[in-house]
């Protein structure tokens, strides 16, 4: 996102006062050795890991700082790279980029299967980490990514760049200042539609520039295909590397409802699709959260749909046209919302409504709140603590739908209390030589 100027007669120390309040207990200090590194007017040292597609729009974000390193399987987009940073080193390896010296911060911006063991092998490294959404590809390795950040306090940021827009914000005031008054019920929705592949059964040679081995990384061996990539549409809908739409999308679109409702663990969640297919994920899928009353709010039944599936369309409004989307149903109307539109249902009483004064200062910008944090300890908004948990809750629907039961979760457990054939998915093995954590 863009950075934006802050609002007239706004200061820096009100908003980070201000976003600390936002996320409530989920603020995490950056770690006081990264600190030291560096003061407010320094640059930081960062390496990339993931320079094509969404990684590099990641670098174009933070090139104001000095881009020292650059690391990717694909030799061509490696070499592309190089060429707009001809200083910085380079690896086809993440982890020997994260050996090397001088280094203050990584931006992780691979396949999501790779996303968690190269944010906490950077954690443990005591570097900054911005990672890209989702940040984990298990439910286990969120919750691990949510400790490893507690414990070493390094600053973090996730790639839901619509947390940092001042839309969302508007949206999450109408619902915290009781518009539609308590809410009971959210619906989010995206029209992607999984292809739901089928392995492939030929096995052609693999390309003199890709590092196939590396690609895959910790998920278990396969055959080089081109089918398997490029982009996150085609790899996501593989199990094996992805959790396709409610992996990818729920992350932005279920962020919405997890901060205006201050939500965290559910008490079940169960999901449905058109079809198990035991290797990728199916056409559509529809999940279902329960979560418990918490302070003045009500229980919240959360539900998602994507493909061709939405809820039933409100008065007026015809739902299949909105690709994607957030409607909350409270006691006194609703809220229908995507990432530029903000309706409040039914319109006619709402005709002469007057939104709250606004109150959560804009951003400073995704990137900069990150880089920011990295060098001073300010906060940041999508920190591995609010992200994790966010992930650790939509990775339960892929693990509902491919258990084919209704889960009772037990978060302390880590475990679905029900449904003992659940931890096959709660957690995956790691192919041999790779770990989650660095020995």
């Amino acid at each position: 996102m863009n950075n934006r100027p802050k609002r007239p007669g706004s200061s820096r120390r009100k908003f980070l006062t201000a976003a600390a309040w936002v996320t409530g207990a989920l603020w995490i200090p950056a770690h006081r050795g990264a600190i030291a590194k560096t003061t407010a007017n320094d640059k930081l040292n960062i390496g990339i890991i993931g320079v094509g597609g969404q990684g590099a729009a990641n670098t174009e974000r933070v090139k104001s700082e000095n881009i020292v390193a650059l690391c990717d399987v694909d030799r061509r987009r490696l070499a592309e790279a190089a060429q707009k940073y001809p200083d910085a080193q380079t690896y086809v390896d993440w982890r020997k980029l994260l050996d090397q010296k001088g280094l203050d911060a990584v931006v992780i911006s691979t396949t999501d299967h790779t996303h968690a063991p190269a944010s906490c092998w950077a954690m443990k490294r005591g570097l900054g980490v911005f990672c890209e959404k989702p940040l984990a590809h298990s439910v286990y390795e969120a919750r691990v990514v949510q400790e490893l950040c507690q414990q070493t306090g390094v600053a973090t940021q996730h790639g839901t760049q619509m947390h940092a827009t001042d839309h969302y914000r508007r949206v999450v005031e109408l619902v915290k200042s009781g518009a539609i008054g308590p809410v009971h019920e959210v619906h989010v929705w995206c029209g992607r539609i999984g292809p739901s592949p089928t392995r492939p059964k030929d096995e052609p040679p693999v390309p003199e520039y890709l590092e196939w081995d590396l690609w895959l990384g910790p998920a278990p061996w396969r055959p080089y295909h081109p089918s398997y990539l490029p982009g996150c549409t085609v790899w996501e809908q593989w199990w094996d590397f992805g959790n396709g739409c409610l992996g990818d999308m729920g992350s932005h679109l279920i962020d919405l409802p997890f901060w205006a409702l201050d939500l965290g663990d559910p008490l079940t969640v169960e999901a449905e699709g058109s079809h198990h297919n035991p290797e990728a994920y199916p056409h559509w899928l529809i999940a279902r959260w329960e979560h418990p009353a918490k302070g003045d709010r009500p229980a919240v039944r959360l539900t998602w749909y994507d493909g061709i599936q939405r809820p039933p369309s409100p008065p007026g409004h015809d739902l299949s046209k909105w690709g994607i989307g957030v409607m909350f149903v409270g006691e006194k109307g609703m809220l229908l919302a995507d990432y530029s539109r903000k309706v409040l249902l039914p319109e006619d009483h709402f005709k002469d409504f007057e939104p709250p004064q606004p109150w959560i200062p804009s951003s400073p910008g995704h990137y900069a709140e990150w880089i920011q944090a990295c060098k001073t300890g300010s906060p940041t908004l999508c920190n591995f603590v609010y992200a994790g948990k966010l992930i650790e809750h939509n990775l339960l629907g892929t693990v509902a739908f491919r258990a084919k039961t209704k889960l009772e979760w037990d978060p302390g457990a880590l475990k679905a209390k029900n449904c003992p054939e659940a931890d096959a998915f709660i957690r995956r093995p790691y192919r041999e030589g790779w770990s989650l954590l660095p020995s």
